[in-house]
């Protein structure tokens, strides 16, 4: 008897579960219609944690949920996708006193005008705007109209501060059921996952804190209530079923701020580009049989360099294709490889840290330079980075 093959692990986009498709008239603002008149509601009342038979422990918790969960908020979208509307979900957070809210771009892709909606804890509903999309990093941001003492933004933590083993904390709408607090803690760190371009997203969060479809967009944060990542995707063995199996990932914080901060600042994201491409790029690290045949220290850590683009800053600066390849023990390995090692001084483990690294800390024009390991010797490099096309 022959044994079942293995299911693939897919991953998959969290909200954009589609239902119902039909026409709505309730999710666009008709031509003359009044906008909402907004009035200051009353505050939410606090329960007394003190009170409470409950562990220090749990109070911890308590407190946070109560701290962040009027910062969060539950998304609607009115969907247009091959000439019919349907409806999409998605969860997202305050981050500015001006009305700006963090979501996944996955979340409000396609969205039709005036189809957005978003439901605060207190009851508030509001139309909202985009304010910003960018699909490299599946981040957007939206704005609505609410006066600033109406709004309680969260603080985004330095994600590069994280360790392994730390409490994590998810709000979101799973499968609907909004502002539901799931708690896990960090799995692991940069991870690499796909964005909705032709490039990945590096030093992503793995988390076993429940993640499922109507998470998306919203945040992951730590037991002081500042947000870690943004909740984009999961492990699934189905895509027709997708649910939580423990393996979830978030886009880490300094990403999103610096993709947030563009975004409201300008609309967009640049991004400078290296003009690489590594012949692993799921940050795994460089194997046994790679070390064998390139004679490289058995604890070498970098991105091996497969080809690069040409013309691009890296030919220009002098990096080269891997050589010819020879199989060894069934791995296709190369016979020669530039190695990138670090950028700017900073250690770079796989491709994950170096597409991260390039994110958050460069621009197109600027300068860097790349420490290569190259025939048996360190090697530095300046390259000037040109504009991601």
């Amino acid at each position: 008897m022959n044994p079942s093959p293995l299911r693939r692990l897919l991953l998959a986009l969290l909200p954009l579960l589609l239902v119902g498709f039909g026409f709505s008239l309730g999710s666009v603002l008709l031509p003359g219609q009044a906008a909402p008149v907004l009035q200051e509601l009353a505050p939410l009342p606090t329960p007394d944690f003190d009170a409470l038979e409950i562990s220090a422990d749990e109070s911890q918790i308590a407190r946070l949920y109560n701290e962040v969960s009027p910062s969060v908020v539950s998304i609607n979208v009115a969907v247009l996708q091959r000439g019919r509307v349907g409806t999409a979900s998605g969860s997202g957070f305050v981050i500015s006193d001006q009305g700006h809210i963090v979501t996944n771009y996955h979340v409000i892709q396609n969205a039709m005008r005036d189809g957005i909606e978003v439901n605060f804890l207190d009851g508030t509903i509001l139309r909202a705007q985009i304010a910003g999309e960018d699909p490299g990093s599946d981040l957007a941001v939206l704005q609505v109209s609410l006066p600033p003492q109406q709004l309680r933004p969260l603080t985004l933590a330095d994600s590069d501060r994280l360790v392994i083993g730390q409490t994590a904390l998810a709000i979101g709408s799973p499968f609907g059921q909004r502002w539901t607090l799931t708690q896990g803690i960090i799995s692991a760190l940069d991870r690499t996952i796909q964005g909705l371009s032709n490039f990945s997203i590096g030093s992503v969060i793995q988390t076993d804190a429940a993640i499922n479809q109507g998470n998306s967009g919203g945040p992951l944060f730590n037991l002081q209530g500042e947000v870690i990542g943004v909740n984009a995707q999961i492990v699934t063995e189905s895509r027709f079923n997708p649910a939580n199996s423990g393996v979830g990932f978030a886009i880490p914080a300094n990403l999103v701020r610096r993709v947030t901060e563009a975004l409201i600042r300008d609309g967009e994201v640049r991004y400078s580009f290296l003009g690489i491409t590594a012949l692993s790029d799921e940050g795994r690290p460089i194997t046994l049989n790679q070390m064998e045949t390139l004679n490289l220290p058995n604890n070498l850590r970098g991105v091996m360099v497969a080809t690069v683009s040409p013309g691009g800053p890296a030919e220009r600066a002098g990096l080269r294709n891997m050589g010819r390849t020879v199989t060894v023990r069934g791995e296709r390995v190369p016979t020669s490889a530039d190695i990138i090692t670090a950028i700017n001084g900073v250690p770079v483990h796989d491709m994950s840290t170096l597409v991260s690294w390039m994110a958050i800390n460069t621009r197109p024009g600027d300068e860097v330079t790349l420490s290569i390991w190259r025939d048996g010797a360190p090697v530095s490099m300046p390259v000037t980075l040109s504009q991601r096309p």
